[in-house]
């Protein structure tokens, strides 16, 4: 099972030092884990761990760390936000992509699934293709939609090597430039690539898009 845990500490050396051993001694293992600094000194700290047995030890163990003001044990975001749909490109063509996925994923989370959709409206190809290739950086996504009317150059070298290097599903809109030949599905109309971006990671759904696997609809 996993846990998600969210720390307010004090900001000072070692503090994730002396946490991260308490969990490695009870038998964790942390999947995730993400931190910034908060105002007055303060930082929080989330983290999602695996092969805890006992969440109350862990809890109590905590609270008695020394810099630890606050400790609280919940679900993991992946089980509160499920999914995830990012949409990158220009804004008139994100909102309507992102219209469509909306509407879908609210069909699908009414009947237990978790999706969420994220957009970017970015423009210029050097913005663009460092968006895509942080895309490999965030958690949970499953699929990236490419909203534009003109993309290429490094833009499609982005998504060659995001390809390559995780199992992310890439959609693009009909658009001029070079991208719509690697991606793994071109879609005309914006509002439905966004529910079939939906469709594509939904388990409640029964499309596949590697039936359909580099054509243009």
């Amino acid at each position: 099972m996993e846990i998600g845990v969210t720390l307010i500490v004090h900001n000072k050396i070692g503090i994730l030092h002396r946490i991260t051993g308490i969990i490695s001694k009870l038998g964790g293992n942390i999947i995730y884990t993400q931190q910034f600094i908060r105002e007055e000194g303060t930082g929080l700290i989330y983290m999602e761990i695996e092969n805890i047995e006992d969440g109350d030890i862990l809890l109590n163990t905590l609270r008695r760390v020394e810099g630890v003001l606050e400790v609280e044990i919940h679900s993991t975001l992946k089980k509160i936000f499920g999914k995830r749909i990012i949409i990158i490109g220009g804004g008139a063509q994100v909102s309507q992509v992102a219209l469509g996925a909306i509407i879908e994923a609210d069909r699908h989370n009414i009947r237990g699934e978790r999706i969420s959709v994220d957009t970017i409206p970015i423009v210029g190809e050097e913005n663009i293709a460092n968006a895509v290739l942080s895309v490999e950086k965030l958690p949970r996504v499953g699929l990236l939609v490419l909203a534009g009317s003109l993309m290429g150059g490094k833009i499609t070298q982005a998504i060659r090597r995001l390809k390559e290097r995780t199992g992310i599903y890439v959609i693009s809109l009909k658009m001029f430039g070079s991208v719509p030949k690697v991606v793994d599905l071109v879609v005309t109309d914006p509002v439905q690539a966004g529910v079939i971006a939906v469709m594509t990671v939904a388990e409640t759904a029964k499309f596949d898009i590697n039936k359909v696997r580099g054509k243009v609809i």
